[in-house]
């Protein structure tokens, strides 16, 4: 009985280890391998950017322009450009794909939602863009408005699902409310809400949660072999940079928290090598933020002190402080499953505050913008304390949590 009780577990234990080492199948690649149909004899619109590759490299583009009986007729761009170069907030013009001939029309600029001319002629609608899973990043706004003008015009949406960079089991952050809603907030949903593309728009769709409470005609080739608990690089997935100033997943991990930095006065690395990961201004001793910072026990990371000069990148065009020596501090994470960036976002936030009180600024009304409510400025300026900020946006979290765990669709 022991024997066979040992010959079964380790049974167990290797068939785990075999479907760890199992690569994740994106949902762009299940649709090529299985789903084809779904489009065969159909005009289709692409919402894509460099991100939308197969595992052998070749853009979704270019894979479905080539495959019979499909029709490509369209492609719409986010933020950043179809092939995701252009700097962040820089405008993003249509053209024409040189490789396909087939129009590009941008959802980044003056029109974010794609109109009845753009999507003339269209039977559906494809999504294949890798996200980052934070509230502020625009991917799931464009995936939002375009969900919503496939709902007004009856024309089939198809998420191509993708992982949540971040693995899809954390949540963070304040709750976005109402009166703050813009294109870095489109939902009332936390800073990192711990869903991929697919399952944020089956929750949106599904609930009624778009303008008006329309409904379109969603479906989401979902992964293969996915858990929530993966980051990006256990997928056993190529890096795909999702952004011109994400380069790595390092980046990533931290840039939920570092993020809010865009909205004050202390550079966040833009025109650096390492942006999100180096923090300063001309203004800070680094020894004595580390100090501070120390003192708070922020769980997963640790600070060692940095100096660098901002200059222009082609993904930072004028970054701040750009030509002036900064001092502050790299974030180093040491254990990313114990993280949670947002709150490490505003501790550091608050140390820089705390400790230069006449020198640093917010800019109120992108700062709220990044953090989806005017609480979190507001407690800083009253001088509470971190922990106290966070206790202000946990019933919040619980009660997403509950709105959430309906629409997810790995387990």
């Amino acid at each position: 009985m022991k024997y066979a009780l040992l010959i079964f577990t380790s049974i167990v234990i290797l068939a785990s280890e075999s479907f760890a080492r199992e690569r994740v199948k994106t949902g762009d690649e299940v649709l090529v391998q299985k789903y084809l149909d779904l489009i065969r004899g159909k005009t289709v619109g692409i919402i894509t950017n460099q991100s939308g590759r197969l595992q052998d490299g070749k853009s979704i583009i270019d894979v479905l322009a080539k495959e019979p009986g499909v029709k490509v007729v369209a492609l719409f761009s986010p933020e950043h450009g179809i092939r995701g170069k252009a700097s962040a907030g820089e405008g993003v013009s249509g053209s024409i794909d040189k490789k396909t001939g087939i129009p590009i029309y941008s959802l980044y600029g003056k029109t974010k939602k794609p109109t009845a001319k753009m999507l003339k002629g269209i039977d559906v609608l494809l999504y294949d863009i890798q996200d980052v899973g934070t509230r502020f990043y625009t991917y799931i706004s464009t995936l939002d408005y375009c969900l919503e003008a496939a709902a007004e015009h009856h024309i089939e949406f198809v998420v191509l699902d993708r992982p949540d960079m971040l693995r899809s089991n954390l949540i963070d952050g304040p709750m976005l409310i109402d009166s703050l809603r813009s294109f870095i907030g489109i939902q009332p949903i936390p800073s990192v809400y711990g869903m991929t593309p697919g399952e944020f728009a089956t929750m949106i769709n599904d609930a009624g949660m778009l303008k008006g409470g329309v409904k379109a005609d969603l479906k989401v080739i979902k992964m293969e072999h996915y858990r929530r608990s993966m980051w990006y690089d256990q997928t056993g997935l190529k890096w795909i940079t999702p952004s011109p100033n994400l380069p790595d997943l390092n980046t990533v991990e931290v840039y939920p928290g570092a993020v809010l930095f865009e909205a004050t006065d202390v550079s966040e690395g833009r025109g650096t090598k390492l942006p999100f990961e180096n923090i300063g201004a001309p203004y800070i001793d680094s020894s004595k933020l580390i100090s501070l910072l120390n003192e708070q026990h922020i769980a997963g990371v640790s600070f060692k002190p940095v100096t660098f000069t901002p200059r222009p990148y082609p993904w930072a065009l004028k970054p701040k402080y750009e030509g002036e020596v900064c001092h502050g501090i790299k974030i180093i994470v040491t254990d990313r499953d114990a993280l949670k960036p947002v709150e490490m976002g505003v501790s550091i936030v608050w140390a820089i505050r705390k400790l230069y009180p006449d020198k640093f600024k917010f800019i109120p009304s992108y700062f709220d913008l990044l953090a989806g409510t005017t609480a979190v400025r507001t407690m800083l300026e009253e001088g509470k304390t971190p922990s106290e900020i966070f206790a202000s946006w946990k019933d919040g979290l619980s009660r997403f949590e509950k709105l959430r765990e309906k629409y997810l669709l790995y387990r």
